[in-house]
């Protein structure tokens, strides 16, 4: 007797008969997060993971995998063939790798945008003995006493570096750059006066501002944070249009199904909208964002534009 397995034998006698795409996700969502745990990257990653496991029907989970500039990272999610992985954007991975690096291990045709998530101002500080109060202070000392300011960073390459050089390149002045192996051993120097100045992402920063141990002359924002009202902008300080954030977009293999993709798309974009996200995010000192994938792709293009330039007039080289 001839049988047939189930639907499988029943599509075969039911002419026109379809099935329907394995519903989408089926499993737990690998979150990859490119750099160590802690700071901005973390409460982005962890915040939006948190709201989209509540919506996907599926748990989705952060795993942080650091190493080589954000590289190790893009190079093994570039290649995976799992459609639950997606990995956590950021300018230095998507607009300043590709332009420091003579070789990428990725390559950029090797993901789809989903969405950015949200903006971190890079805040502009100086130590606080350094006689200035505010940026136009801070450039005009910096011009009459040419090459003695030194500004330090967390690496070659590195946003506060890029922070740093797009402001030499807007106000035309030199200042000695000190790369350091991260933030931390950054803040000690800064805090005790070993640096003059740096850019640094908010969260780090905020704590050491608010009690007096740096004095912060202006923030990266396109407005003024609510944490520091009083900070005006670098653009309100006479350099129109300027702005410098670190940012942080969702990612995924570009072999994951374009149904699949607007789904979590839509998903994503509610998700950092969400009442929790939003409170956990601003509290970081993050404006969030939730674009369509389109739009994100236009963002990444500027810039790596922007980028670009700079990185070629400061002849910037990784560590």
């Amino acid at each position: 007797m001839l049988r047939t397995g189930g639907a499988l034998g029943l599509a075969g006698l039911v002419p026109g008969m379809a099935f329907a795409e394995p519903a989408w996700p089926a499993r737990s969502i690998r979150f990859v997060v490119p750099f160590a745990p802690g700071g901005s990257s973390e409460i982005v990653a962890r915040s939006t993971a948190a709201e989209l496991s509540k919506t996907l029907g599926q748990s989705v989970f952060v795993d942080n995998k650091p190493g080589a500039a954000g590289n190790i990272a893009m190079s093994e999610v570039s290649r995976s063939e799992d459609l639950h992985t997606v990995i956590l954007g950021h300018i230095g991975t998507l607009a300043v790798n590709p332009f420091i690096f003579d070789k990428l291990p990725w390559a950029p045709k090797d993901f789809k945008p989903v969405s950015l998530l949200a903006k971190v101002p890079s805040l502009y500080v100086v130590n606080a003995q350094l006689p200035v109060k505010n940026l136009r202070d801070f450039i005009e000392y910096a011009k009459r006493n040419p090459g003695k300011l030194t500004y330090g960073s967390a690496g070659n390459g590195s946003a506060g570096h890029l922070a740093f050089e797009y402001l030499k390149m807007a106000s035309d002045v030199f200042m000695l750059h000190i790369p350091y192996k991260g933030t931390g051993p950054l803040l000690t120097d800064l805090l005790a006066g070993r640096v003059d100045a740096s850019a640094i992402g908010a969260a780090a920063i905020l704590p050491f501002i608010k009690s007096g141990k740096v004095r912060c002359i202006a923030t990266g924002s396109s407005k003024r944070l609510p944490q520091l009202p009083d900070v005006p902008t670098v653009a309100e300080q006479g350099f129109p249009d300027f702005e410098m954030t670190q940012w942080y977009g969702m990612m995924a293999p570009a072999n994951l199904p374009q149904p699949n993709l607007e789904k979590l798309a839509a998903e994503t974009m509610k998700a950092v909208k969400a009442p929790e996200s939003l409170r956990r995010l601003t509290a970081d000192a993050a404006e969030t964002i939730g674009s369509t994938p389109q739009e994100f792709a236009q963002f990444i293009a500027n810039e790596q534009a922007r980028w670009k330039k700079v990185i070629a007039r400061a002849q910037i080289k990784p560590d």
